[in-house]
């Protein structure tokens, strides 16, 4: 698997590190993202999911647009394929799993690759892609994440992947618990969306049964209470029950463990 190239910072100690949040994907073209460390966000519930699925045992995922792409990958690489996704929250006909960490469990995924096709969170990974190191980030892996980001000096960006084009509080949460973190260890330099998201995150409440009513209010939380999935919300608004970092490669077009 390629890893960020953690020797070749481009940036000197003494100089300020840039973080730069991305409100939704569509608010960046790809290229803007090269030379650096994306972290793709959507935690409810794409990246909560994968996290809580990697660490049931799952070997790798296959990001996926359309469905009919997770269908075709399925049909080229055989039946042992998974197929896992949703459409506006609701499961997909015919697939084996929906976008529930519940269901992402060690019997059912564990040394399985799934394709993979959300609303919004695969999109955002695909969008991402041309970043020089391509990770998934969600409460689930907070502190995960943030160790693997000190690992490097290569630019930070958070990309929040919304809700069907809107911005969704939870990811912009999740991005300031990010730059929080990271600015409390080193020199950075934020642009007005990780200064937003920050503050956003040091006005919630701490503690899980907060983060659970903060992740409620927006509309990504609406929706999954619509849906009677309460549950999965619990497991959103849990920090650290995850210990790893999925990577993207971008020659296999797979997501794995970061070694």
């Amino acid at each position: 698997m390629v890893r960020c190239n953690f020797g070749s910072a481009r940036y000197a100690p003494r100089m300020s590190r840039q973080i730069t949040a991305h409100l939704l994907p569509t608010l960046f073209q790809p290229d803007d993202l090269r030379g650096g460390i994306a972290v793709v966000i959507d935690v409810l519930r794409a990246t909560t999911t994968l996290a809580h699925g990697f660490q049931n045992g799952m070997a790798a995922m296959y990001p996926c647009e359309t469905i009919d792409d997770a269908i075709a990958y399925r049909e080229e690489h055989g039946p042992e394929i998974l197929l896992g996704g949703e459409r506006g929250g609701e499961p997909i006909e015919g697939f084996d799993l929906s976008n529930s960490p519940h269901e992402w469990n060690h019997e059912t995924v564990s040394g399985r690759t799934v394709a993979f096709t959300t609303s919004n969170g695969t999109r955002a990974l695909l969008r991402s892609a041309e970043a020089d190191c391509v990770v998934t980030g969600a409460f689930a892996n907070l502190s995960a994440v943030v160790r693997f980001l000190e690992a490097s000096d290569l630019p930070v960006h958070l990309v929040c992947a919304g809700t069907n084009g809107h911005i969704a509080t939870e990811d912009v949460l999740f991005a300031g618990a990010v730059v929080e973190r990271l600015t409390a260890g080193g020199n950075f330099a934020l642009n007005d969306a990780a200064q937003i998201a920050q503050n956003h995150w040091r006005s919630a409440s701490q503690g899980e049964d907060a983060l659970f009513s903060a992740l409620s209010t927006g509309i990504g939380g609406q929706n999954v209470l619509r849906l009677k999935l309460d549950a999965d919300m619990w497991v959103a608004a849990t920090i650290d029950p995850v210990d790893l970092v999925p990577e993207f490669s971008p020659q296999s077009r797979l997501l794995r463990p970061a070694e």
